[in-house]
């Protein structure tokens, strides 16, 4: 028994040698495909921005791994018995980035602003139905709700809070940001690279390990690829499926893999023919084959999906419930001889240039239209060009990627109720509205399932959006990368545990 005692220690004290505690120091080299337009958390829309400010701010809650509201500037909460009263007490003890320090009326300040219609903010409808915002005190806030809203706590993470001085000084958030995350602005270049720096006065305590994360503008992909293989770079977030294949078997590297809540799409503008009449629209549905895209695109890492990512268990409808995703060039080509287009119809798809899946998956989506009498003509834009057309609604139809939420109503609400922020196709339908309006307001979550299945067979055919591919979202990094968990919403919140393995 002695022996057996002496060999359960030399064991134990063998695995804890080999138990490497995290390392501090050291900057991460992320290589990413474009750089932000800007970096204002309250109007943004492109993930080349969400990858970088992402670290640099912060909300009352934030979302974990496995899509759970978890307290951050809010240590804790309270919601009185009707839903209407959420009371959040706030840490103490957090400083900006530039030394101020954080309360009460940062959150009102931040809520304010948001609901500014000159800020034009595309989170601004996901707070419509909060009714009052104030202030008990330096560290608690009070909100007051007109409604029962069930994703309010996970709908707060996307709400960055910013200082109240630099909001009323009109300081420029779009070129310098102020939070209150791990890491903060050092330096940008345009076009070259963004250095954040390790927050010496970060609330978590001993976080984060690193002392920056510098992300590399590397629009080539295939000079990202050399520079992971290389060790040129440390950290690829969220790469798209064709480099995942070639980097799955590359020396020194891994891949990190979830399901995405984020989708591509084609997105049509209803107040332009042909896409006014909803028939057109089932018909464009009816002509797109989802599962050769997911091989031809995807390399099978993907499946076909309707308006809910199937990362939401429980919520998401099978494509099974959608008629129109059988893919039938006849049905559609009959569909669009009903809406009056006998002879096919012709249009423009914009296109993010640069994120290849886009491209890739505009260009199948060309070919295969074609045959039911859609004429495509794509146009390539760059980030910048393309989002302004994008919030002008200046398009007939777009290709795209697009985000999903934590919560239904955080994604379906903003962008197919009627006037919602990232309502660009100018979509209303008044059962539709009635609906968002019954789902985000319902406190039981079988009565919500039931709304949100009814939902999305009406949008799935003949709303505005083609829903495409679900991609099983990858990011790579060099084997010394430690500590990092990926998210399905695509945020990098964990950079702030990551480590370098010496």
């Amino acid at each position: 028994m002695r022996r057996m005692g002496w060999l359960f220690l030399a064991i134990l004290i063998g695995s804890l040698a080999g138990a490497q505690n995290p390392i501090r120091g050291g900057t991460l080299q992320i290589a990413v495909d474009s750089s932000p337009a800007g970096l204002d958390p309250h109007v943004a829309t492109a993930f080349a921005t969400f990858v970088v400010i992402g670290n640099i701010y912060e909300g009352l809650t934030e979302i974990d791994e496995g899509l759970r509201v978890r307290p951050a500037l809010a240590e804790s909460w309270k919601v009185s018995p009707d839903g209407l009263t959420y009371t959040f007490k706030l840490r103490s003890g957090v400083t900006f980035h530039n030394g101020q320090a954080f309360d009460a009326k940062d959150v009102l300040a931040t809520f304010n602003r948001v609901r500014d219609p000159k800020t034009g903010s595309p989170i601004a409808s996901r707070f419509n139905l909060v009714k009052e915002v104030r202030a008990n005190g330096p560290l608690e806030v009070v909100f007051e709700l007109s409604q029962p809203f069930s994703p309010f706590l996970s709908e707060l993470a996307g709400l960055s809070i910013v200082p109240a001085e630099y909001i009323a000084s009109g300081g420029d958030l779009q070129r310098r940001a102020v939070g209150t995350g791990p890491f903060q602005l050092k330096e940008w270049v345009p076009d070259t690279y963004i250095l954040l720096e390790r927050n010496p006065k970060y609330y978590r305590q001993g976080r984060p390990y690193l002392d920056a994360l510098k992300f590399n503008i590397v629009p080539d992909a295939a000079t990202r690829q050399i520079g992971i293989s290389s060790g040129t770079y440390h950290f690829l977030p969220n790469i798209d499926p064709s480099l995942a294949v070639t980097l799955k078997n590359a020396p020194g590297v891994k891949l990190y893999e979830s399901q995405d809540l984020s989708y591509s799409l084609l997105g049509m503008n209803v107040t332009r023919k042909p896409f006014d009449n909803p028939k057109v629209r089932e018909a464009l549905n009816y002509a797109v084959d989802r599962k050769a895209l997911v091989q031809a695109v995807y390399f099978g890492n993907g499946v076909p999906g309707g308006p809910l990512s199937p990362a939401l268990k429980g919520w998401a409808s099978p494509v099974s419930a959608f008629p129109c995703y059988s893919t039938n060039p006849q049905k559609a080509r009959e569909l669009l001889r009903q809406a009056g287009y006998p002879n096919g119809v012709d249009f423009t798809i914009l296109t993010l240039g640069s994120v290849k899946t886009v491209v890739d998956a505009a260009q199948v989506l060309q070919a295969q239209l074609a045959p039911a009498g859609f004429r495509a003509k794509i146009e390539i834009l760059e980030l910048g060009k393309f989002v302004q057309e994008w919030r002008n609604s200046n398009f007939d139809a777009f290709a795209s990627l697009n985000g999903g939420s934590a919560d239904p109503d955080g994604y379906l609400f903003r962008t197919f109720s009627t006037g919602g922020s990232t309502n660009v196709f100018k979509y209303s339908d008044p059962g539709v509205d009635q609906l968002l309006n019954q789902g985000r307001t319902a406190t039981s979550a079988d009565t919500r399932r039931k709304i949100y299945a009814e939902l999305q067979v009406k949008l799935a055919c003949q709303g505005p959006i083609a829903h495409l591919v679900y991609g099983t979202l990858f990011s790579a990094a060099r084997e010394n990368v430690q500590g990092f968990k990926p998210i399905p919403t695509r945020s990098l919140l964990y950079l702030r545990e990551t480590w370098l393995a010496r």
